[in-house]
């Protein structure tokens, strides 16, 4: 049974305030906490209505659906929630391709930016202070495990961008084809803006390529395309271009 204290802690994580107080997460979801379980952050309590966690770890609950669904930050809780403990900061990279977003607000298009560094190999995402959380419960549950394998930084992004060696291409509607740019694709910083108001002037300032991705259709009323699903196009073709 689930005691006022526990209800308390865990409800109290939904808050940035409080995971970076406890340093502690949540992720929800019998296959994100499995990846979660697999990957090296450590456990800190584990709740489930069924006992499917039994092969991999002992620090298991049981608790009814009533008492999941006072815990759970989802409209319909999914058998289980898990509490991590947020991992030490991370170092940042000086070679290979690296993706950074500056001030990113959907939980939603962070955790899917997420899954494509995961899917395109990408084990950095440099992101500004002011992006959203990555142990948000909505960005968790959005990449679907592949935070486990994605190290996430968050730092001031001019300084970042003042020191960084790399070539920083810039996502931008008046830039150049990304299809038909020369560059060294092996050792490249990626930078994505906001969903509304794109890079901001301090940032695009110190961009080296300003980038776009080629709109095809004859009727060219499309205001521009979600970050996350630009993201990927743009990385895409990065990545297929370092290959050559």
């Amino acid at each position: 049974m689930l005691s006022k204290n526990q209800i308390k802690l865990i409800t109290n994580l939904q808050k940035k305030k409080f995971r970076y107080k406890n340093q502690l997460f949540v992720a929800e979801g019998v296959k994100v906490i499995k990846e979660f379980l697999k990957s090296k952050f450590e456990l800190y309590a584990l709740y489930s209505t069924t006992d499917i966690f039994i092969q991999q770890t002992s620090n298991c609950s049981f608790i009814t659906e009533e008492e999941l669904k006072k815990i759970s930050n989802l409209t319909t809780p999914q058998v289980a929630l898990a509490v991590f403990k947020i991992p030490q900061a991370f170092t940042l990279n000086s070679s290979g391709i690296s993706l950074v977003l500056d001030g990113i607000r959907d939980p939603g298009n962070l955790g899917t930016i997420i899954r494509q560094c995961d899917w395109f190999g990408i084990k950095q995402l440099v992101c500004s202070l002011d992006t959203v959380d990555a142990f948000n419960p909505k960005v968790v549950q959005a990449s679907m495990g592949s935070l486990t394998r994605v190290e996430v930084i968050y730092t001031q992004l001019e300084e970042f961008l003042c020191e960084e060696k790399r070539l920083k291409l810039g996502a931008f509607m008046d830039g150049c084809s990304i299809y038909n740019t020369d560059y060294n694709a092996k050792d490249v910083v990626l930078v994505l803006g906001n969903e509304a108001n794109g890079i901001r002037p301090s940032v695009e300032s110190l961009i080296d390529l300003k980038v776009s991705i080629p709109q095809y259709g004859k009727i060219q009323d499309t205001e521009s395309l979600n970050v996350a699903m630009a993201g990927a196009i743009l990385t895409s073709e990065i990545k297929r271009k370092s290959f050559l």
